[in-house]
Order: C-alpha cells, then sequence, then structure tokens
C-alpha cells in the first residue's frame, strides 16, 4: 500500500461524497416530482449499458493476468461477448458467453 497521508486521502474520500451527493441530488431533489423531460430520459437509459464496457475494457485493453500486456485470449474472449450479445440482443446470454470463452481460453492455454 502506498503512503498517502491520512488527511489527503479522507479529503478525497469525503470530496468524492459530496460530488456523488451532488450529482444525484440534481436528479432527484431539484426535479421533485416533475416529470423529467423525453430528450433526458432517451438519455439515461443509455447509462446502465454504459456502466459494464466501461468496466470491463480496461480488465480486455491491460488485463492482470498478462503483467498489464494486451493478450489475444482476452480480446478473443472480448469478441466472443461482443458477438454474442449482438446477436441475441440479451445482455445475461452474452454475460455467460464471454466467462465460458474466457474460462475455456484459459484452460486450453
Amino acid at each position: 500500500m502506498s503512503s498517502i497521508p491520512a488527511p489527503v486521502l479522507w479529503t478525497v474520500i469525503i470530496g468524492l461524497a459530496l460530488g456523488s451527493y451532488a450529482l444525484r441530488f440534481a436528479f432527484i431533489g431539484f426535479m421533485g416530482g416533475r416529470a423529467i423531460p423525453e430528450w433526458l430520459m432517451r438519455h439515461l437509459r443509455y447509462t446502465a449499458v454504459a456502466i459494464i464496457p466501461a468496466l470491463v475494457a480496461p480488465l480486455v485493453v491491460w488485463p492482470a493476468p498478462a503483467g498489464g500486456e494486451p493478450s489475444l485470449m482476452h480480446f478473443a474472449a472480448a469478441a466472443a461477448t461482443f458477438a454474442a450479445g449482438y446477436l441475441t440482443r440479451n445482455v445475461l446470454f452474452a454475460l455467460g458467453t464471454g466467462g465460458l470463452s474466457l474460462l475455456l481460453l484459459y484452460l486450453a492455454a
């Protein structure tokens, strides 16, 4: 663990907590009981879909088991996940396909 001074660490933690609260309050508190405009709802629908690729993309490009170097096995599993998701339009099936393909490629290597 790095030696981050405690006051700096707690300042960052409290700042992130306040920022997260402010972002949530902007939608919940300021909107009150009013309806959210259709254009905003259309954009918010894609938020959940964007979170999984945003979390997984760094793990595909710089996988820790490969020492941070790109790995053909990880790219192949990502391609299988993308293909399964594109063809079936089913997120859970795509996630299962990606996990299974990564496991099978790992066992085969």
